[in-house]
């Protein structure tokens, strides 16, 4: 079993090799690549990783190349997880949006589309090569926005699953706190990618009991700390929200707080240094502790649990990113939704959900719509449509914040735009 990481030499792969060290029987990979244009990091990224393996006795073999379409050939499967301008990129997508009163974040509102804009090209370019150069692999997608990437790749016709990490902390956090093993807890999670709720947690099966409300009332402080939204917020709404709602539910606090400390792309490229050090040291052979301050926790154990299910036909079931099909009914059939879904090696296929309150659903229509028009722009280019979709997102939505923030998206991204250079 071959896979190929694109994105390779990001300073979280060795969260991803620990996985397939420690997970080997539930996905048995013989050959790995890692593949990435930045030589040094891949060099102390790639060293890392064949001394994790070697130190966990994992018999596959680790190879590391700048070269894509070598990289990718016959893979069984290949994964995305690159950032298009890096964490300087990064910073900008989190910062000028401020500027105007709006709220910086890499994935929600201005910052988002800006990277959106950047990366469905490259993606899919990629996807491309991997259909020329591996036509059968499965490509899952980590790369952020993962709802607009995953929208895209789908819509050009790939086989591909997008994958975001929130589900698997929810789990995990829960079983801990429930004292069961984590597979052990089924969630009701729907939404789209960064705009989820947790409806119910069941023990022992999709069936089983829904012990939400006893979490709530037993550990509802410490769950709201974790999201920084308030405990009362949860008891009234009845449900976990993702983190990433607190942009919506709490967005002026949110840009007050962002004003005055240094921006998140500036924090992880401060610990990514950090990091790159310690990978330097020969004596290394596992994933160190200050890895975990990265951020994308248990995304590994995701990853290994996605890849074994569609290339060894599990048929069971995981959170995912993939089309609607009229799971959701009031959107349309090929928006991409993230719930949980019977995965194989035919795909994917979203178990049936109950009905979503307009409370949310409001938010989800809204939110979908704000995605196509963003990968519509990020497709085709154009003012207009940078505009159009600014103006469609719910944390903008006003036509004075949406011209000033196009201008200056497409001035800080300049060199990533082939259609505004």
């Amino acid at each position: 079993m071959k896979l190929a990481v694109v994105g390779g030499g990001s300073t979280y792969t060795p969260e991803l090799i620990d996985g397939f060290a420690r997970l080997r029987d539930t996905l048995p990979v013989t050959e790995l690549v890692l593949i990435d244009p930045a030589a040094q990091r891949l060099d102390l990224v790639g060293g890392l990783a064949k001394r994790i393996f070697a130190r966990q006795g994992h018999p596959g073999t680790i190879t590391i190349t700048s070269d894509l379409d070598a990289g990718v050939r016959d893979a069984d499967a290949v994964l995305l997880q690159l950032r298009v301008g890096g964490q300087a990129a990064r910073n900008e997508d989190e910062t000028w949006p401020l500027e105007c009163g709006c709220v910086g974040q890499e994935t929600t509102g201005a910052g988002g589309l800006a990277k959106a804009l950047r990366t469905v090209p490259v993606v899919l370019d990629i996807a491309e090569r991997v259909r020329e150069a591996a036509p059968d692999a499965w490509i899952i997608d980590f790369t952020n926005p993962v709802g607009i990437m995953t929208r895209a790749l789908l819509q050009a016709g790939h086989k591909a699953v997008g994958l975001c990490n929130v589900a698997i902390g929810f789990q995990r956090k829960f079983a801990a706190l429930l004292d069961v093993t984590p597979g052990e807890v089924h969630l009701d999670h729907v939404g789209l990618n960064h705009l989820t709720w947790e409806r119910a947690v069941r023990i022992g099966g999709p069936g089983g009991e829904n012990v939400l409300p006893r979490l709530l009332a037993e550990h509802g402080d410490a769950i709201a700390a974790d999201l920084h939204l308030p405990r009362t917020v949860l008891d009234r709404l009845g449900v976990v929200p993702s983190y990433y709602l607190r942009y919506f539910y709490a967005h002026d606090e949110v840009v007050r707080e962002l004003r005055t400390k240094p921006s998140r792309a500036a924090e992880v490229a401060a610990i990514e240094a950090q990091l790159l050090d310690m990978y330097a040291d020969p004596a290394l052979a596992e994933k160190p502790e200050l890895l975990a301050k990265r951020g994308g926790a248990f995304y590994s154990e995701a990853a290994v649990a996605l890849a074994s299910s569609l290339l060894r036909d599990t048929g069971d079931v995981q959170v995912v990113n993939t089309y609607n099909n009229g799971t959701l009914p009031f959107l349309p059939d090929n928006a991409v939704i993230e719930v949980p879904a019977t995965v194989g090696a035919s795909g994917t296929a979203p178990l049936p959900v109950p009905p979503l309150d307009p409370l949310y659903a409001g938010l989800v229509a809204n939110v979908t719509a704000y995605e196509d028009l963003a990968l519509e722009a990020a497709l085709h280019g154009g003012r207009d449509r940078v505009f159009k979709a600014l103006l469609s997102h719910p944390l903008i939505g006003q036509y004075e914040y949406a011209d000033a923030l196009t201008d200056r998206l497409i001035a800080h991204n300049r060199e990533h735009l082939a259609w505004a250079r």
